[in-house]
């Protein structure tokens, strides 16, 4: 009885930080909200300057949990600039952790704010949250044959007009790498087999449309494409065969001890145009991810396992950086719950905002 609460409380890790990410959510809702009227009589990016540092707040005190509560080891190999810059970043997906490591490299180049993503459509429908990526620059996007080009590219353009800065985020694979789901994986492989190109292991098949629209679009507003391959310790198990990575719950639980991060800066002018050709070249740049995973999880000399080839460097996120945003967001949600007219609102902005979101996402 004594082994089974230890292990009920170690698995119940994730909640504080579940309830203060969750909680707060409401409080910036509100605070953006008001900021949006406020703002609605002036330039665009006035708007998106004061919505990145808002922005900054929220995702600052979300790294407080995945980093500096899970004390998560993060190592970054490649090259990653210290300085801000308007990117694509092209990254490997295994799991819903790979957002917050897009958060982890652009906190650690001030860029925090910045970060955009483009999402599966579906998720345009989370509570509060679904509606609230779109306002802040990420783009929804539907697979296949019912992906809009047009809405994408408009959307962009709009983002360029007004001089909005851009980390925009992108998983080329458009599903998560799943070893517990063969199916999958044996299909993305049928299907670079079919139209000749080379079989991946640890990675899918990418698809190029999404990252073509936005290159395409932004050429000339970026400053480089970061292909990113991410891969994160402890998911093999005990006959060395790949582990499905971990979730959301399971790191806050503190079942990663540490995450590798291979960075490589591509300019611009090293990238094809035309869809066709740079087709070829993103399965090229997943053929290398797949080599590094390959390196990460398989190599014949044990001492090579479990990590890059290269330099690395042992980044850790000073407290500076995320626990003045908890104190801050914790405070206000605190202040708000604490009076009767306080919690009315708050319970409204969850219900309201949701009904609001979801109306506003479905008639966009």
């Amino acid at each position: 009885m004594l082994l089974s609460l230890v292990l009920h409380t170690y698995s119940m890790r994730y909640v504080l930080p579940a309830a203060v990410m969750m909680g707060t959510a409401p409080t910036y809702m509100l605070a953006w909200g008001a900021w949006r009227l406020l703002s609605a009589v002036l330039p665009a990016r006035f708007y998106r300057e004061v919505d990145d540092r808002l922005y900054t707040i929220y995702q600052s005190m979300v790294l407080f949990f995945f980093e500096n509560y899970t004390g998560v080891q993060v190592i970054i190999y490649g090259d990653l600039p210290k300085n801000k810059e308007n990117v694509i970043y092209l990254s490997n997906h295994q799991c819903t952790v790979d957002w917050i490591i897009a958060d982890m490299l652009a906190i650690r180049q001030n860029a925090l704010g910045h970060v955009r993503y483009v999402l599966k459509d579906g998720l345009k429908w989370l509570p509060l949250y679904g509606w609230y990526f779109s306002q802040h620059g990420g783009v929804y996007v539907k697979r296949s044959a019912k992906f809009n080009e047009k809405e994408m590219r408009e959307k962009l353009r709009a983002q360029m007009k007004a001089e909005t800065p851009m980390y925009l985020v992108i998983f080329p694979e458009g599903t998560r790498y799943n070893p517990e789901i063969p199916k999958v994986i044996a299909d993305s492989q049928s299907f670079a087999e079919k139209e000749g190109l080379a079989i991946l292991k640890h990675v899918l098949t990418p698809r190029v449309k999404a990252t073509h629209v936005a290159i395409d679009t932004m050429k000339d507003y970026l400053d480089a494409v970061y292909d990113v391959t991410v891969a994160y310790e402890g998911t093999v198990d005990h006959k060395g065969q790949r582990k499905l990575a971990p979730s959301m719950t399971e790191f806050l639980c503190k079942e990663c001890p540490r995450v590798h991060i291979f960075i490589d800066r591509i300019e611009l002018k090293d990238i094809p145009e035309e869809q066709m050709y740079m087709r070829r070249w993103l399965h090229e740049r997943f053929e290398i991810k797949d080599k590094l995973l390959i390196e990460f999880y398989d190599a014949k000399d044990s001492k090579r396992r479990n990590k890059f080839p290269g330099k690395s460097v042992h980044s850790k996120l000073s407290l500076k950086k995320t626990l003045p945003s908890l104190l801050f967001l914790g405070g206000l949600t605190a202040s708000m719950l604490l009076t009767e007219s306080g919690r009315k609102l708050y319970v409204k902005t969850w219900i309201y905002g949701t009904l609001i979101g979801c109306l506003w996402v479905s008639i966009k």
